[in-house]
């Protein structure tokens, strides 16, 4: 464990003080920083591949500047991760910080910076709505040529890690699925508590909660919010992320079926919802008692399951099925 970290407290087996959600902003950011460090950065190197003749020049370039290549960036990236944030929601809420955000958090970037790229972030910092908007248009033109593409996969594998988290906390307990998120986090007593390179902090998250949120993009170590108005936050490694990550869906779907079958496999991986048996035959093409026979398959196996809603019987993956797709992907 590091020397330094930073704990975040919390009422003693209290499960509603944790709760997971996925940050877009954040990955995006870690994204900007593979494109500057690319050598660093081997399990994205298929992503790589496929992205670095479509980077938006200018756009990447101002981000660039914004986020760095290394330590802190702007909170106001990241703040406030939740279960159901949406690309469109993260761009939505960037256009509504507020300026004295803006400025507050170029400042920090002013102190953590240099030369020619110093002189650019306090012109920024001059004009915060106007820097805002810039960085907030550059963030979603980053967004549609680097990330967008590969949304499905890269979403798919934090929903699956959420998943096995999930079933860790409530088989397991806090402690026990803390404990398992990356070698520095530990629980420590009534905390969690993760180790930090550069400072130390402790945080009483008893009225607030602490939000887990799992990262493709943020390398092998983990990152922390602790600064209002973001809701304590530690973001960590995500299980499943392979150099293979980013391979095409269609590609992802034939390995799956190699083992499942290709009607199992197609099922499984649009299981991430709950559907109806007859909305599952209707989207895969088969008959509705086709359909039942595989449901019944994958439910035996444990990566379905079935439960009753009024009339219908609803079917979404658990938790070892989010495992299989998230490790496919």
């Amino acid at each position: 464990m590091d020397r330094n970290f930073v704990d975040f407290r919390l009422a003693p087996d209290d499960i509603s003080a944790i709760r997971f959600g996925v940050s877009p902003g954040h990955e995006l950011c870690h994204a900007v920083r593979v494109l500057q460090r690319p050598a660093e950065h081997p399990l994205q190197w298929g992503w790589l591949r496929g992205v670095r003749d479509r980077v938006p020049r200018e756009a990447f370039d101002l981000l660039a500047v914004v986020i760095g290549a290394e330590g802190y960036f702007p909170d106001f990236f990241t703040a406030t991760p939740s279960w159901d944030m949406t690309p469109g929601d993260e761009a939505e809420r960037l256009r509504s910080v507020p300026a004295d955000l803006v400025r507050a958090d170029l400042a920090k970037m002013i102190l953590r910076s240099t030369g020619a790229r110093q002189a650019a972030i306090t012109r920024l910092r001059e004009q915060p709505e106007r820097a805002r908007e810039l960085i907030a248009d550059a963030w979603e033109e980053a967004w549609a040529a680097l990330l967008a593409p590969v949304w499905v996969q890269l979403e798919r594998i934090l929903r699956a890690d959420i998943a096995v988290r999930s079933r860790r906390a409530a088989t397991e307990g806090l402690a026990g699925m803390v404990t398992t998120l990356h070698p520095t986090v530990a629980w420590n007593g009534d905390a969690v508590r993760v180790g930090m390179r550069l400072h130390s902090e402790v945080l009483d998250c008893r009225g607030s909660g602490l939000v887990l949120v799992p990262s493709v993009f943020g390398g092998q170590r983990c990152a922390v919010l602790t600064e209002p108005p973001a809701q304590p936050t530690l973001f960590y490694p995500a299980l499943g992320v392979t150099e293979t990550w980013a391979r095409d869906p269609e590609e992802a779907e034939r390995a799956l079926g190699a083992l499942l079958g290709p009607a199992r496999a197609g099922i499984l991986l649009a299981a991430h919802e709950p559907r109806t048996t007859s909305q599952v035959a209707a989207d895969a093409g088969l008959a509705t008692s086709t359909a039942s026979h595989h449901l019944t398959v994958l439910r035996d196996a444990g990566l379905v399951a079935s439960t009753r809603r009024g009339a219908s019987v609803l079917h979404l993956r658990t938790p070892l099925g989010e495992a299989i797709v998230g490790a496919v992907l």
